[in-house]
């Protein structure tokens, strides 16, 4: 039994590590490759805009998952897809390396909330 907790636990060591690495990416290259993303997001990912997301402080992996699932139509944004659809592997990692290294601004949620006033 102590084996088989410990071989459990190495494997999901190992899983963490290996998603940490995917998890990387070059921040400066993500700065450079987010540009069209500024318009929306801000160019520090700290939109002032409540109808666009903050991506100022997100997690890495969150960032590169909603990137991967509006390429794949996961999630449905004509807009975003469009913005994603040229996006290698590497540059979804490299922009989301630079806004999950971002301060966030967001202290509350009063008035980031689609409907509050």
């Amino acid at each position: 039994m102590n084996r088989a907790l410990t071989l459990l636990s190495f494997g999901a060591v190992l899983a963490f590590a290996s998603l940490q690495a995917s998890a990387a990416g070059n921040t400066e290259a993500g700065k450079q490759k987010a540009a069209a993303c500024f318009a929306c997001h801000g160019a520090d990912g700290n939109s002032v805009d409540p109808q666009y997301p903050r991506l100022a402080g997100q997690y890495n992996i969150y960032i590169q998952r909603a990137l991967h699932e509006y390429k794949s139509g996961g999630r449905n944004n004509a807009i975003m897809k469009g913005f994603v659809a040229t996006l290698s592997e590497q540059d979804i990692e490299d922009v989301a390396a630079y806004f999950s290294a971002q301060p966030s601004k967001l202290s509350t949620l009063e008035g980031h909330i689609q409907g509050d006033k």
